[in-house]
């Protein structure tokens, strides 16, 4: 084999092994934290949908009904993740998504925290969305309608992180349920079986809380999320492994080539001896 192939194999090498690096070392593991804030007596929250993405994916938007949102109306009415989850699978790539449970029981009770972590590559996984259905109601729930608005990394891939809270200001009805807060419709307050609530076709609003004297505030008299300052949940999106193991990029440049020069330059003296 002659010298200018030897050199040229060894340049393709160190090209490759550049690109497998560089790769790994852009995945970084996040830890995703959901704290209750909901005051004794309060709201549950039923197990969160967390997803990283790139900014496409949307879980609803206002005013508009969820027929068109595949897997919302599951979450609103009865907390399944399953069929959000899905539609992430299908219409994500390279994308990162899990289902945070309570710490004792499914449902986040009040004051209760959770947290998982979770592999992210920051150019599929550039933005942060949630969703969970509040407990007891018909189809109450939180989540961000712009996916947009919790950017994790900028656009050179540098950690930004999230801490925010979700106020019961922001409480939505989902507009798909009647909010007759009855034994057989209303979650985690008699409900039986899923989709048994009576059908209100109607778009997604913030929601217009409970009846004063319904049943939800009777079983659950701290559950009034339209009090002032009232404050459902803590989400936190932390940098656990900034991969300061792995060379940067530009490290890892300079070793492969010195690492090609040196293997060019030994080549070469075989050849010559």
């Amino acid at each position: 084999m002659d010298l200018a192939r030897k050199v040229a194999i060894a340049s393709t090498l160190a090209i490759g092994a550049t690109t497998a690096l560089t790769a790994s070392a852009m995945a970084a593991t996040l830890k995703v934290t959901v704290d209750s804030l909901a005051p004794t007596d309060g709201n549950f929250l039923t197990p969160v949908w967390v997803g990283f993405h790139d900014g496409s994916f949307d879980i609803y938007d206002r005013d508009v009904s969820l027929d068109g949102f595949g897997g919302t109306e599951a979450l609103v009415e009865d907390g399944e993740t399953g069929p959000l989850s899905a539609r992430f699978d299908s219409e994500v790539s390279g994308g990162s998504q899990g289902t945070l449970n309570g710490p004792n029981i499914p449902p986040l009770a009040p004051g209760e925290s959770t947290s998982f972590t979770f592999e992210v590559d920051p150019t599929s996984g550039q933005y942060f969305s949630y969703a969970s259905m509040i407990i007891p109601s018909n189809d109450a729930f939180i989540a961000n309608g712009n996916p947009l608005a919790h950017q994790i990394f900028d656009d050179a891939g540098s950690f930004i992180g999230a801490d925010f809270i979700v106020t019961g200001a922001q409480v939505l009805d989902g507009g798909t349920e009647v909010n007759d807060e009855a034994e057989f419709s209303t979650a985690f307050l008699g409900q039986s079986a899923l989709n048994t609530g009576i059908d209100e076709n109607g778009v997604v609003t913030l929601h217009p809380g409970f009846d004063p004297n319904g049943r939800v505030l009777a079983a659950f008299p701290g559950a009034d999320f339209t009090a002032p300052g009232y404050e459902v949940a803590r989400f936190r999106v932390e940098l656990v492994d900034d991969q300061a193991s792995v060379p940067e990029p530009g490290m890892i440049m300079g070793l492969l080539t010195l690492g090609g020069v040196l293997f060019a330059k030994r080549q070469f003296r075989q050849a010559q001896a």
